[in-house]
């Protein structure tokens, strides 16, 4: 789950609907769960939900960005914020694994303190919804592909990571960072050019939004000041 930093609110809003080319223009049209690329009928993602807490429903501070099937995962689901990672506040890819086949789970070496917080944060968005699932309530519906979104991109970024290895230049490198923009999910990106310091800066740089204090120089990942992880 990409760390972002959304910045100061640019301005007050009088309705929540109000806030999503602000979001979008900080963000990017990236899901701020699953990460997918969405072009239509990405929604302003209420933290607390709007229905429960509708004090905030108007607050910068409580937004993020959602698909449709992210946004209906986590639903009207009661949050006790510190029971979560979030990825406007912690940096959430120190906390998620992301393995070919499109399985994202906590990640092993993550402080035991903050695996239970893991665990909650991707069930919270139906992260886990694989078909097969041992657990019924855990299988996507049919609409639900984002797990077969995961495996397509993960085989696409393989894919351009040993093109890049035949023919390295960098027309090439830029060309992938254009092929992930238009697909999103950057962490799977980030994890198969494991190695590439190059490719990774390229990648969080060009992903509007990415927290860069959760990177160190070498692009190895950082706790974030403030954050649980």
């Amino acid at each position: 789950m990409r760390p972002v930093n959304k910045g100061t609110a640019p301005s007050a809003y009088a309705k929540y609907q109000d806030a999503g080319f602000d979001l979008q223009n900080c963000l990017g049209d990236f899901c701020s769960y699953c990460e997918r690329q969405i072009e239509t009928h990405l929604a302003i993602e209420h933290v607390q939900p709007k229905s429960l807490v509708p004090a905030l429903q108007a607050s910068w501070d409580n937004f993020l960005l959602a698909c449709v099937h992210c946004n209906s995962c986590k639903g009207d689901t009661p949050i006790n914020l510190p029971d979560y990672l979030w990825p406007d506040s912690d940096n959430t890819m120190r906390a998620l694994k992301y393995s070919r086949g499109g399985i994202v789970e906590v990640e092993p070496t993550l402080a035991a303190t903050l695996q239970d917080k893991a665990q909650q944060t991707i069930e919270l968005a139906g992260l886990d919804k694989i078909p097969g699932h041992p657990q019924v309530n855990r299988r996507p519906t049919d609409s639900d592909r984002r797990w077969l979104r995961r495996q397509q991109i993960w085989q696409m970024a393989e894919g351009d990571r040993d093109r890049l290895l035949r023919n390295d230049s960098p027309e090439v490198r830029e060309l992938i960072v254009e092929n992930a923009l238009g697909r999103g999910m950057f962490s799977i990106w980030w994890t198969v050019f494991a190695g590439d310091q190059d490719m990774r800066r390229r990648l969080r740089q060009a992903f509007l939004g990415t927290s860069a204090g959760c990177f160190d120089a070498a692009e190895n990942l950082l706790p974030r000041p403030g954050g649980q992880v």
